[in-house]
């Protein structure tokens, strides 16, 4: 009975530590705008727009830190539960993890027909968010996305000549990983390194279009690693599609090689780029 019953209290407590997540809110960062820009609003009779406010998923390491971080957005079907339990296992690894969820005080069930949104302003905010928790080393937080949040993530590394967001000088994210993007939305010159893990099949972000934007930015601003897998389709990291799924015309499909390989290309990026 005495066996019973601490096997019992051992499995109540593992429980309790899978659903350890913090739920969090921070506001959506706000475009900074230029003067000719402020003119126009105000002609137009325009106060400045509210911040959305967003829920995300906070887990940290045990201890004060401050630690690196890991801010993790979605892509346009929304964020199911392989999505956020595996951004968790973050926390084993030493990283604060914040897990974005775009949708959810927006009333969005998925949102693909509509380009990007506010899902740069929702990763900014996060950022913001995180450096501002005394836990945290500001310096070294990284944003990963997946499909669109991951062109999401390399708008938000591309070079530009003035901050879009109005965040407190000198805050970014210290590098990006992006699973499955459309490169094509990506600048030739990005300002911190990213690793883009893509399928050869996938026919919603084509691989195709990463190598050519490879080869127009060779030689201009940050590094980029482009991880290429041959026979992998769209989502080829989630175990829920075990068996191939349409969406909106495209496949996705898991792939249990890709996905091996892409997480220890990430560890392994991550590792470098906050150490």
């Amino acid at each position: 009975m005495l066996a019973l019953a601490l096997a019992g209290l051992m499995l109540v407590a593992a429980l309790c530590e899978a659903g350890a997540s913090e739920t969090v809110r921070f506001e959506t960062a706000a475009y900074r705008l230029g003067e000719l820009q402020q003119r126009a609003a105000l002609e137009r009779g325009e106060g400045p727009r509210r911040p959305t406010t967003i829920i995300g998923y906070l887990d940290k390491p045990d201890g004060s830190g401050p630690f690196p971080a890991v801010v993790t957005v979605h892509g346009c079907l929304g964020l199911n539960d392989f999505r956020r339990n595996s951004a968790e296992q973050l926390a084993g690894r030493g990283y604060v993890s914040l897990v974005v969820d775009s949708f959810a005080t927006r009333g969005v069930k998925d949102d693909c027909l509509a380009g990007l949104g506010d899902r740069q302003g929702d990763a900014a905010g996060a950022l913001a968010y995180l450096a501002q928790q005394p836990f945290v080393d500001p310096h070294r937080i990284v944003l990963v996305g997946f499909a669109q949040g991951g062109t999401a993530a390399l708008g938000l590394a591309t070079a530009r000549p003035s901050p879009i967001f109005d965040l407190p000088a000198g805050l970014r994210f210290k590098a990006v990983v992006a699973f499955y993007p459309s490169c094509s939305a990506a600048g030739n010159e990005l300002a911190v390194p990213a690793l883009v893990l893509i399928g050869g099949l996938d026919d919603w972000s084509r691989a195709v279009e990463c190598e050519w934007w490879a080869l127009r930015r060779r030689g201009k601003g940050a590094p980029v690693h482009i991880e290429v897998y041959p026979e992998a389709y769209h989502a080829f990291d989630d175990p829920n599609l075990r068996i191939a799924t349409r969406a909106y015309g495209h496949w996705m499909k898991y792939d249990p090689q890709a996905a091996a390989q892409s997480a220890a290309t990430m560890r392994d990026f991550l590792a470098e780029q906050v150490r």
